[in-house]
């Protein structure tokens, strides 16, 4: 072989060998790219996972404040005209008692309180009070019950008062009273759940 032959085999043998060289260290390199690039991928992909979750966490807390504030809102509208309509029903409980005390059966149920306190009194003396807007019934309940009421200072809408001094007791069946215990124990159970 001539020396010509050995160095274009030299040059043949050293340009394979330089390809090859090439060929591996540009797979290596693209291998290190593509393993760059999956780690970025995978970065990206938990990064914008955790920006997705933190986000839509953020969304779930203003959607409940909005809900929650809606929510205290339409409590107080409830509340408010349920007090509206309480207030409604109590003044025409109200009209229908001013009914009742000019109707001949305010007179009755007048002889029947007062009858019952003289049943509690038993044989102690027994005070019976009117409310000033009752004074010209005052006769007619002494006639039928043979004891004579007082007027008493304090207006209290209808019904009577009934004292027994000697045990310090007091007996009321005022229309004021009543109907002041109907609205403490008034519980209002319309609504939706009840139609």
């Amino acid at each position: 072989m001539t020396t010509e032959e050995k160095l274009q085999h030299f040059y043949k043998v050293s340009i394979e060998s330089a390809k090859e060289e090439a060929a591996k260290a540009i797979s290596q390199y693209r291998d290190s790219l593509e393993e760059e690039l999956e780690k970025h991928k995978k970065a990206k992909k938990a990064a914008s996972e955790s920006q997705f979750k933190i986000e839509s966490e953020n969304a779930a807390r203003e959607v409940n404040k909005a809900l929650s504030s809606e929510h205290l809102h339409i409590k107080r509208r409830l509340s408010k005209k349920h007090q509206e309509l309480e207030e409604k029903l109590f003044a025409e409980v109200e009209e229908m008692l001013r009914a009742f005390l000019s109707s001949p059966q305010y007179a009755d149920w007048l002889e029947d309180k007062v009858k019952r306190a003289l049943d509690a009194a038993k044989e102690d003396p027994l005070e019976i009070y009117l409310s000033p807007g009752d004074k010209d019934l005052a006769e007619e309940i002494e006639r039928r019950t043979g004891i004579r009421p007082q007027i008493s200072q304090n207006s209290f809408l209808g019904g009577i008062r009934a004292v027994i001094p000697e045990k310090n007791i007091l007996i009321d069946y005022t229309f004021n009273t009543l109907l002041e215990a109907e609205k403490e124990n008034f519980n209002f159970d319309g609504g939706l759940k009840h139609e």
